[in-house]
């Protein structure tokens, strides 16, 4: 019986490779090959975006503002990282820029101990999905906006640290100890719900 064909990389390298050939087009002035790419980056760019600023409107303008200034800076684009990752980058910076600009909610020490729910008295298990909820979000926003871009690169959209690292433009080892914070920052806010 003959071995099942392994699988290979080779359509998310082809995938770069378009990509990357697109951004060349469109940095000669073709504005139908950059709308290829922003097509195919825009969905899991505002998924993203969504979850590093917890709002949808917000991050819509984010993912837009990203990609008019990623036309603007197509000639700096030399293809020495995926157009993927430089996306992702830019959408990054602006979340980031965004969440810096924000009036901090409080500090992890003010925010006291979050109650536990009342299984007892709770008829409706919305209820408290959406409180769970309300409490992950005002525990997000607890962490440092570099925290919780690395915490949510890697948590929740599943990235490598590698990836992360050229994303955030830091080191892995950066990255390692940002998500290592966020989550012990996470797990004492939301110590009640565990």
């Amino acid at each position: 019986m003959a071995a099942a064909p392994r699988r290979t990389a080779q359509p998310e390298a082809d995938s770069e490779a378009d990509d990357a050939l697109l951004a060349v087009r469109a940095a000669e002035g073709d504005e139908e090959s950059f709308a290829v790419p922003v097509r195919g980056h825009a969905p899991s760019l505002v998924r993203f975006a969504t979850r590093l600023l917890g709002d949808r409107a917000e991050a819509e303008d984010a993912v837009q503002d990203a990609f008019v200034s990623a036309w603007r800076r197509l000639p700096e684009f030399h293809g020495r990282a995926a157009f993927g990752t430089w996306i992702y980058r830019i959408v990054t910076n602006r979340c980031l820029n965004m969440l810096r600009a924000r009036k901090p909610l409080a500090d992890l020490e003010d925010a006291g101990e979050v109650p536990a729910p009342d299984h007892s008295v709770s008829p409706a298990r919305i209820t408290e999905g959406r409180d769970a909820l309300r409490v992950v979000r005002q525990a997000l926003g607890l962490l440092s906006p570099e925290q919780r871009a690395c915490w949510v690169l890697r948590e929740l959209d599943g990235q490598s640290y590698a990836f992360i690292a050229d994303t955030v433009g830091i080191s892995q080892d950066a990255v390692r100890a940002r998500v290592f914070r966020a989550r012990r920052r996470l797990t004492q806010a939301l110590g009640a719900w565990r």
